[in-house]
């Protein structure tokens, strides 16, 4: 749990799958808030957290379901004010008095509209200038009688009380969801909410990052902290962060792995050296994982490779430090989401994930987490606070294992320098057009195939390569980018006639889901 010095805002989660959006919607307005199952939020907790204000998120369950999720009584009791979302508000007319049914012909799924229905509503400033709004519904019960106290201020053709509102004791609730881009007054919504349970908007990059300061400092005292350096955003703004709180206490470890892009070794090692001057080891491993992947086509054994060799050089480097207590990692707050199961039960593994799991309790490390509070759009804020260059905090996302999962099939010398050759031709294009901003992460994957072509008079056998790029907020869900036939067009010329070894280049137009950004 978070530090006291900000007003805080408990957002209950039972399982929705666009819970993080609200913390999302929130945090751009400055308001901090923290997401908590509601198996963990017992009343003790409650009064341990101490809410301004609480959101009671939306959830595939039914209230009549054994064992339906519940918050605890004592939310109704803190004398904040309480949102509840679809079926948060469902569970708030159950728990309250009120009474929910079963679809029966009532459920809405998609778009709809709200029409104004009853007297003014702080909640809805800036509602109903047309007399009804645009919403995102996606429910199968819905409330038929609402509980003592509560009033409706709003109906749709499937959800009698779309709006409701017990004013006295500043309880609202909302059959849709506004924390999606579908309810386009959505963030007004959650704006007025704010406003009425009296939030300052005090948090910001600035004073988070003086904060951290503070807490990096009390917490590692005048012991050795090591930092694994990836070079991307994350380890980055981490290790600048700690450094400005500890200096030389701190020694960043970037191991080259051999599957970096073009020229991005020499890139990160030159940014921290030259404008930084924190201690860093960089270590050539390049040889020793190139040799370890060779042969190799398996991505999960890809993957575990990388990690396994990863902890090993880390580790060997890392003596070199001498007497480091405690070792620094990026993690962000979805990664901490993420690790607690809504149900209790084990989460279907997607892929492995390349990080320095285990190595803290290997070395007898203590872990630094300055940024587990932060979404990766705060990240780039916090970075842009410390001065890190825009270019380098505006970088696309690039995972852990490089490369190596960029090229499908068996890792070669060969294939890596044809891939990084055509990586850096397509992101020169994405930036000459003015789209890098635009594009949540682009990157090319050679396929293991080659194909038969011409070039001039000659027959060409080559490999085929294919183009991604995805828009995305945070990395959870992804649409691809769409690109014009023309730039298409552009770029596969430019790519079959200035990297030898293509000769056919395609564009990947799946989304995530079904498909995950990486290919591997």
């Amino acid at each position: 749990m978070s530090t006291n010095s900000h007003d805080r805002l408990l957002i209950i989660d039972f399982g929705s799958q666009v819970t993080q959006l609200i913390a999302r919607r929130l945090r751009e307005l400055n308001v901090y808030c923290e997401i908590h199952p509601f198996q963990k939020v017992t009343d003790a907790f409650l009064a341990a957290f101490a809410p301004k204000a609480v959101i009671l998120s939306g959830g595939p369950a039914s209230v009549f379901a054994d064992g339906a999720p519940m918050p605890p009584a004592g939310v109704f009791t803190l004398g904040v004010p309480v949102l509840g979302i679809c079926y948060g508000q469902q569970v708030m007319m159950h728990v309250l008095g009120g009474k929910v049914e079963r679809g029966h012909g009532t459920a809405e799924f998609g778009r709809a509209y709200v029409t104004a229905k009853g007297g003014d509503l702080p909640l809805l400033e800036g509602w109903f200038a047309d007399g009804r709004e645009q919403v995102w519904m996606s429910h199968g019960d819905h409330v038929s009688r609402l509980a003592p106290g509560f009033e409706v201020y709003g109906t749709s053709p499937n959800a009698p009380f779309a709006i409701t509102a017990d004013t006295d004791r500043n309880f609202y609730a909302v059959q849709f969801h506004p924390e999606v881009h579908h309810t386009p007054k959505g963030a007004q919504l959650y704006e007025n909410f704010v406003a009425l349970a009296g939030f300052g908007g005090d948090w910001t990059m600035g004073a988070y990052k003086d904060e951290a300061i503070r807490r990096i400092r009390d917490q590692v005292g005048t012991s050795k902290v090591i930092c694994g350096l990836s070079g991307g955003v994350d380890s980055s703004v981490a290790a600048v962060l700690i450094h400005e709180a500890i200096g030389d206490q701190l020694t960043c470890v970037f191991v080259d792995t051999g599957l970096m892009r073009q020229g991005e070794a020499a890139e990160v090692v030159g940014m921290f050296r030259d404008n930084y001057n924190i201690p860093l080891i960089h270590a050539d491993e390049s040889e020793l994982f190139l040799g370890r992947l060779d042969g190799q086509s398996d991505p999960e054994t890809k993957r575990k490779i990388i990690g396994g060799l990863f902890i090993d050089v880390f580790q060997k480097h890392a003596h070199a430090v001498g007497g480091a207590e405690f070792l620094a990692q990026g993690t962000l707050y979805p990664d901490v989401i993420e690790s607690v199961s809504f149900s209790g039960g084990p989460s279907v593994t997607i892929k492995s994930h390349h990080n320095v799991g285990g190595l803290p309790e290997k070395m007898g490390l203590k872990l630094v987490e300055p940024l587990r509070e932060l979404f990766k759009d705060e990240v780039r804020a916090l970075g842009r606070e410390l001065g890190l260059p825009a270019s380098f905090v505006g970088r696309h996302p690039f995972p852990g294992p490089g490369l190596a999962i960029r090229c499908p099939g068996e890792i070669t010398r060969e294939k890596l320098a044809i891939l990084r050759q055509a990586d850096a031709v397509y992101i020169d294009q994405i930036r000459r057009h003015g789209l890098y901003d635009e594009i949540w992460q682009a990157f090319v994957a050679i396929l293991p195939v080659k194909t038969v072509g011409v070039m001039g008079d000659g027959r060409t056998y080559d490999y085929a390569c294919a183009l991604r790029a995805v828009t995305s907020v945070d990395g959870m869900t992804a649409d691809y980018y769409p690109f014009s036939h023309e730039f298409l067009g552009e770029t596969a010329t430019r790519i079959i006639n200035e990297v030898p070894g293509i000769n056919r280049v395609t564009y990947d137009v799946t989304s995530k889901p079904p498909g995950t950004i990486e290919w591997e």
